[in-house]
C-alpha cells in the first residue's frame, strides 16, 4: 500500500524530561507550544518555534484572571474561522447525542465556519467515527474527523517507521484499522484479549523481536498477557517506541457515569517499563500541527471547544488557539473555579447549544 508521509513540520515540540528512559527511546511529544522537526535520535524544536514558556506564561495569566462566562456567542463565532470540537462530553455522551448539537453545528456551518472533530478515543477509526456521526443524525465528512487512533498511525508515518518492523497494539479495532490503512504490520489488539499466562516453574514468555513500537490506547480487553508482552517489547527490543494515544483518566462509555480511561492502560505499561510514552493525542501538539498544515489554518483563528481542562483546553492553549470549556462532560464549574486549578479557558459555558440561546438573547 502506498504510504503517504507527513512532512516533518507536523511533529510536536519537545521538552526535556527527568523521567527515566532508555537512550534509544524517542523523547515524548511535549504539550508546549511550537512545532518540532524529526531527526534520527529524537524530536527537536525548530529554531523559529516559539518558546515553550509562552504557553506556560499565558496559562499563568489566565489562571490569575479566571475564565469568563460566555455572554456574547456572536462575538466569539465572528472572531475565528475554525471550531475544533472534542466529541465525548461535547457532542455526545456514550451513544447519546447532547441536546442542541445538530442545530448548533448547522448554525456554525451557515456562518461559513470550518468544523473539525478531534477525539482522544482510539477505539474507532475515522471511518467508524463517521458512521457513528451518521447514526446520531449528524452529517460529518471523514476528512473532518481526527481520532487518536489515526494520530498514532500518522506519527509513525511522519518518523519513517520502517515497514519491516511491526507494531504491537494494546488497544481496540480503531488503531488496527488506521495502521492497516497506513501500511504497517501489526499484532495484538482485541485478539490477545483471551490469552492467558500460566505461571509454571521456569516459564519463559517469548515475544516478537521485530516489534519496533508498542501503541497503547483504551482497551476493554486489557489483561496481564498484554502488559507482559508490551513490556518485553519495550524493554528488550532495541529502539522500541512506547506510544500512547492519550492519557485520559476517565472516559464516557455510557451517559450514566465516568469510566476508567486509556490513561489506566498506559499507566500499567509505564509502571512496568519505567519509560514515559510518546503521547500523540491531546494535549500533545501533534494533531494541532497536523490540522493547521492540512487545512492551512492559522491557529489564532481556531477556537478549541472541549470538556476537559488537562486535555482539550491545554491542547488549544498549547497550539495558540482560543478556548471554550463546556460543562456538559467531565469538568464541573466547581472544578474550574477551584483555587487548585491552574488551567483556565478563555470562556466557559454549559454546552455548545448555548451558542443558540446566547445568540437569541442578544437579538
Amino acid at each position: 500500500m502506498l504510504q503517504v508521509r507527513a512532512p516533518p513540520t507536523f511533529l510536536p515540540s519537545t521538552t526535556s524530561s527527568s523521567s527515566p528512559s532508555s537512550s534509544s527511546q524517542a523523547p515524548a511529544p511535549s504539550a508546549s507550544f511550537g512545532r518540532g522537526s524529526h531527526r534520527r535520535g529524537g524530536l527537536v524544536p525548530f529554531a523559529a518555534a516559539a518558546s515553550p514558556r509562552r504557553g506556560a506564561a499565558r496559562r499563568s495569566v489566565m489562571a490569575a484572571a479566571g475564565a469568563a462566562k460566555l455572554e456574547d456567542a456572536d462575538a466569539l463565532i465572528d472572531s475565528v474561522e475554525t471550531f475544533i470540537f472534542d466529541c465525548d462530553g461535547v457532542i455526545w455522551k456514550g451513544d447519546k447525542l447532547i441536546d442542541g448539537v445538530p442545530e448548533t453545528l448547522d448554525l456554525l456551518r451557515s456562518k461559513g465556519k470550518r468544523l473539525v472533530f478531534v477525539t482522544n478515543n482510539s477505539t474507532k477509526s475515522r471511518k467508524q467515527y463517521g458512521k457513528k456521526f451518521e447514526t446520531l443524525g449528524l452529517s460529518v465528512d471523514e476528512e473532518e474527523i481526527f481520532a487518536s487512533s489515526f494520530a498514532a498511525a500518522a506519527y509513525l508515518q511522519s518518523i519513517d517507521f520502517p515497514k519491516d518492523k511491526k507494531v504491537y497494539v494494546i488497544g481496540e479495532e480503531g488503531i488496527l484499522k488506521e495502521l492497516e490503512l497506513a501500511g504497517f504490520q501489526y499484532l495484538g489488539g482485541p485478539t490477545d484479549g483471551d490469552k492467558k499466562i500460566e505461571l509454571k516453574p521456569g516459564f519463559y514468555m517469548e515475544h516478537d523481536k521485530d516489534v519496533g513500537a508498542v501503541v497503547v490506547g483504551f482497551d476493554r480487553y486489557f489483561n496481564y498477557y498484554k502488559v507482559q508482552y508490551g513490556t518485553l517489547c519495550i524493554r528488550e527490543n532495541p529502539g522500541c517506541l512506547f506510544i500512547a494515544t492519550n492519557r485520559d483518566a476517565v472516559t464516557h462509555l455510557t451517559d450514566a457515569q465516568e469510566w476508567a480511561g486509556g490513561g489506566s492502560m498506559v499507566g500499567a505499561i509505564l509502571g512496568s517499563t519505567k519509560q514515559e510514552p510518546l503521547v500523540v493525542g491531546k494535549p500533545s501538539t501533534f494533531m494541532m500541527d497536523y490540522l493547521a498544515k492540512k487545512f492551512g489554518i492559522t491557529t489564532s483563528q481556531i477556537c478549541m471547544v472541549g470538556d476537559r481542562l488537562d486535555t482539550d483546553i491545554l491542547f488549544g492553549q498549547n497550539g495558540g488557539c482560543k478556548t471554550l470549556l463546556v460543562l456538559s462532560g467531565v469538568t464541573s464549574l466547581q472544578t474550574l473555579q477551584s483555587p487548585d486549578n491552574s488551567i483556565q479557558p478563555d470562556f466557559y459555558t454549559n454546552q455548545i447549544s448555548d451558542f443558540l440561546t446566547l445568540k437569541a438573547a442578544t437579538v
